[in-house]
Formats: structure tokens, sequence, C-alpha cells
């Protein structure tokens, strides 16, 4: 849990990655992602709550992120990849 005494800094997301960062989060089992810190495990729990507190979670409709939403923004993300 974060203090409210810790510095924050604002991060301002597209709302298409938002989407594919929430899903990925909560579908990752964050203890097999490779890290070289426990704090990078902790760090990434810290951003699902974060993104959790977000309309995200609840998709276009407010009843829930549906897979096809799930595919668009990931579609919408993936097209201008250079890589």
């Amino acid at each position: 849990a974060m203090s409210q005494s810790i510095p924050r800094v604002p991060i301002e997301l597209w709302r298409s990655d938002a989407v594919v960062l929430f899903d990925w989060l909560t579908a990752t089992d964050l203890n097999t992602v490779p890290a070289d810190h426990p704090a990078v495990k902790q760090a990434l729990t810290d951003l699902l709550g974060q993104l959790e507190q977000t309309e995200v979670p609840y998709g276009r409709s407010g009843t829930g992120l549906t897979q096809d939403e799930i595919d668009q923004a990931r579609a919408e993300v993936a097209k201008d990849m250079g890589w």
C-alpha cells in the first residue's frame, strides 16, 4: 500500500494502452515475470491497483471489459508498432 506521504507521479495513458495493460496484468502470474528485483512485481501490482480504480475494468458498457474491446485495443496499440 502506498503512503500518501510518498511522492506521486501522474501518468496519462492512451485508453487502449490501459486496456491492454489491465488485461495483461489481470491474466499474468506476476511470480513468473522475469524481474531482477521483487520491487518490479510490487510496482506492477501497484499499477494494476491504479488501473482498477479507473473506468477501464468496466468497459464501454459499464458492466465489464469485453473480449471484443480487448481485441480492438490490442489492434489499435499494435498497428503503429515499428518492431
